[in-house]
């Protein structure tokens, strides 16, 4: 991979360049000076706070903080032409690596393209420092001045913080000024639950820093404000003090799930690997089926005898399997589930007592009643493994037939699916996202779009012992930005990176191919292209009875009729197109061994698909219900 560093141009006493010379009053009154020193501390703080990678988009007003960021030693910087693939890629950054990064545009309309990706930031919980240039405040308003927006407040409540900072200047105050501005945004942007902050920051022409010397006349005071404190502290330290759950509260949980006869826990997308093993080791104590989402962390890698449910969303699907799983307890954690069958057995035993357990935001729509505990999952999921030994010991108290009725259950309903998906030779989506995670290397990150490809991997993805990483944008569900998204991830990941995606999303976000080139990274796109928009055939439009078939087409179909070898041959991707499963097994092998980026794409028939899921369900329901 490749990022533009320039090193050692980070120094902010320029006593290298300008030997000899003595800062003035003057020269510390004109824009282009207070432009180098403000920003210069600026990014000096977002670097002590542990910033590494800014992705900028090009452009003039911006000038000043490009040219900071790219001249600081311990930056990244990288370049994208697209402001909106610039955010998601520092989005796909971000949310695999857990360390903030800054995004950067111009000003006007070039900071509203970021807004879907701080949306979805928001609402996944992932940390962004977005910095918007803007024009000085004489040029705001409807005076004619070009490029010029109201940039106050974009983004209104998708941030969890937003500043409109003063014009720079060179001035003990502004500098301090600056570096709490920095080491403030950074450690909001981190505080639970994580998510984008927004710094709108105005100049006046011109816009080139002028680099000058620290002023030899300013007090100790001063020149700490220039230069930082030493040893690379940050100049506002902001902690969140790690608080272990209170130990009633923690009786009081340990005690429900002690008793509790038929308990279960579902745990939904969830970025965060740490929480896998204390979660997996809670359930062993429980003997309790773990429900674990395709995007968890829990169903690739988990230990081999641990409960891991990975076909609910099959067998789930029929009234009396519903109805015979009925849980008294349910411990959630992560995000509302992929699976709508999941959802909707939830909902449908709301009696149970619910207990959601996490640090984020709430992940319950249904607002049926439950019990809220705040508390980081996985120090809360070791602390209650902990309590439950001493009142349990090796004995859990659920009811002895719990257990063996989900392994039974589950077994007959991943036979199910598994006989009827290798009955179908041809390529289809279902099939596709079983073979897919089956041939992934351990380490991989998977990077899945929003609408069809996420839920197929979720309904047909085996339980493997291979640890891999499932990654998708589950907080809004869009499917803009996916490419950039999984390609950030991809800069700031150790093993190959798959991005499993469909037509429409892969054409939304065509412009963000450019940056796998740019910067050298290696990556593979499975594209599944079925000349349209295939969730919409699963939905009430798709029945004729509802939307007429020519309607439905010109409406929610949308055919387009795209060769994306086009595509993958400008951005100088190489692009295969398999015909059967060995073709496609070979091609997946090749792009993962090969550097660059790879486009493996597969043809799929939207009416076929739909019968083909249908197919899967009705031997699930057969199959499971002789077992129950």
């Amino acid at each position: 991979m490749s990022a533009t560093t320039v090193a050692g141009a980070g120094e902010t006493d320029g006593a290298s360049d300008h030997a000899g010379y003595l800062t003035t009053e003057a020269d510390l009154a004109s824009p282009d000076v207070a432009a180098y020193a403000w920003v210069g501390a600026l990014v000096d703080e977002l670097s002590r706070a542990g910033v590494r990678d800014a992705c900028v988009a090009p452009g003039s007003r911006s000038t000043p903080l490009a040219l900071a960021l790219a001249h600081h030693e311990a930056m990244r910087v990288w370049m994208h032409v697209d402001e909106r693939s610039a955010a998601f890629f520092a989005l796909g950054m971000a949310k695999a690596d857990g360390r903030p990064v800054v995004v950067v545009c111009t000003s006007g309309t070039a900071a509203a393209n970021f807004l879907p990706a701080v949306v979805e930031a928001r609402l996944s919980g992932v940390p962004l420092v977005i910095l918007t240039a803007d024009r000085p405040p004489e040029l705001r308003g409807e005076v004619g001045a070009p490029q010029t927006m109201d940039q106050s407040h974009l983004y209104g409540g998708h941030v969890k913080w937003f500043l409109d900072a003063p014009l720079p200047e060179a001035t003990p105050t502004l500098l301090r000024q600056a570096r709490t501005m920095g080491s403030r945004a950074v450690a909001t942007a981190l505080a639970s639950p994580a998510g984008p902050v927004h710094l709108n920051i105005p100049f006046r022409e011109p816009l080139v820093p002028r680099s000058v010397p620290l002023p030899a006349w300013w007090d100790d005071a001063s020149r700490l404000a220039w230069s930082g404190r030493p040893g690379g502290e940050c100049w506002l330290r902001l902690d969140e003090a790690p608080s272990a759950m209170d130990a009633a509260i923690l009786d009081e949980l340990a005690t429900l799930l002690a008793d509790a006869e038929r308990p279960v826990i579902v745990c939904g997308p969830h970025a965060d690997q740490t929480v896998a093993t204390p979660l997996a080791a809670l359930a062993r104590r429980l003997d309790a089926p773990l429900l674990a989402d395709a995007l968890s962390q829990l169903r690739f890698g988990a230990r081999a005898d641990t409960l891991i449910i990975d076909a609910h969303d099959s067998f789930l699907r029929d009234d009396p399997t519903m109805g015979a799983l009925a849980p008294d307890v349910v411990l959630r954690l992560g995000g509302l589930p992929t699976s709508r069958a999941l959802q909707f057995w939830l909902q449908r035993h709301a009696v149970a007592r619910h207990v959601l357990l996490g640090d984020g935001r709430l992940a319950h729509p249904s607002q049926d009643s439950a019990w809220w505990v705040r508390a980081e999952p996985a120090a809360a999921c070791a602390a209650l493994d902990l309590a439950l030994r001493e009142m349990l010991g090796d004995t859990p108290a659920a009811d002895a037939d719990w257990a063996a009725r989900w392994r039974r259950v589950n077994a007959r309903a991943r036979a199910a699916i598994d006989g009827t998906l290798d009955d179908n030779d041809t390529p289809s989506e279902p099939r596709l996202f079983a073979e897919l995670v089956a041939a992934l290397p351990a380490g991989t990150t998977l990077w899945v779009s929003s609408s069809m490809p996420v839920r197929d991997l979720d309904s047909f993805a085996a339980r493997r012992d291979v640890p891999l990483r499932t990654l998708a944008n589950r907080g809004a569900n869009g499917i803009d930005g996916v490419v950039s998204s999984a390609l950030g991830a991809a800069a700031v990941s150790d093993g190959p990176t798959v991005l499993a995606i469909g037509d429409l999303a892969f054409y939304h976000d065509m412009n963000g191919l450019l940056a796998a080139r740019a910067h050298d990274l290696d990556a593979t796109i499975v594209l599944v292209n079925n000349d349209g928009g295939g969730i919409f055939s699963f939905l009430p439009q798709g029945d004729e009875r509802n939307v007429a078939a020519r309607d439905f087409e010109a409406l929610f179909g949308t055919p387009h009729g795209l060769d994306f070898s086009h595509a993958a041959a400008l951005y100088g991707a190489r692009f295969t197109r398999p015909v059967d499963w060995p073709e496609f097994r070979a091609a997946l092998a090749v792009a993962i061994g090969a550097p660059g980026l790879d486009v493996i794409e597969v043809r799929t028939d939207r009416a076929r698909n739909v019968e083909e899921h249908r197919a899967v369900w009705a031997a699930v329901r057969t199959a499971v219900g002789e077992v129950l």
